[in-house]
């Protein structure tokens, strides 16, 4: 846990052959399901493409409003949201060397070791020897970071359950699921690779 905006609508261009609106399908980041239902003809399904499309223009607003309120939280502790993060990650997959912390997070390696730093002079990580690697140390909770960031989880814990009971684990699960598969393509398209698409299985033009 590494400015939202919003989508503004113009007028809808007209159709010069029938003289009468054409409608895209793009909308707010604040549109709930009955605008997009409302907005595409009363019930008639959306393309998975610009559902998908709603789903990635309000992960960055949702980004940002989650550091702002992680930052609010944890206010007077000398923590920042990266730290929040950092920590939350060793917490969850034990000791990692700065490399790995830093694919987990998707950031360079830079800003992790910053936080890094930062959390050794608070006391809430230490540096120990990698066996695996010897010049590559493995960074690991102290007993007050363990201490520190089950407190804070628990509270945050408490306060989903609290404020967002209408959500079943269903959906919950359904929602990582959609959120695995985008980053798994997001990262080939940050890579430069792209899944080569099928050739058609067509036999009977194939020679004997």
């Amino acid at each position: 846990m590494t400015d939202s905006s919003t989508d503004t609508s113009t007028d809808s261009p007209t159709d010069s052959s029938t003289n009468t609106p054409t409608h895209t399908a793009t909308h707010t980041a604040t549109d709930t399901a009955a605008d997009i239902e409302a907005h595409n003809g009363g019930g008639r399904p959306e393309p998975a493409e610009e559902l998908l499309y709603d789903v990635i223009r309000r992960l960055w607003p949702l980004h940002r409003t989650i550091v702002r309120a992680v930052e609010r939280e944890l206010e007077g502790t000398g923590m920042t949201a990266g730290e929040h993060a950092l920590l939350d990650a060793l917490r969850s997959e034990g000791p990692r060397t700065v490399p790995q912390l830093a694919r987990t997070l998707g950031l360079d390696r830079q800003p992790v070791q910053r936080w890094v730093n930062h959390a050794a002079e608070l006391g809430l990580v230490v540096t120990a020897p990698n066996p695996a690697h010897r010049r590559s140390s493995l960074i690991q909770l102290t007993a007050e970071g363990g201490e520190v960031m089950r407190g804070i989880q628990e509270f945050e814990a408490a306060e989903l359950h609290r404020r967002l009971t209408d959500l079943s684990s269903d959906d919950v699960t359904t929602t990582l699921r959609v959120l695995d598969r985008l980053g798994e393509e997001f990262r080939h398209l940050a890579n430069g690779s792209r899944v080569a698409p099928e050739e058609p299985d067509n036999k009977d033009n194939q020679l004997e």
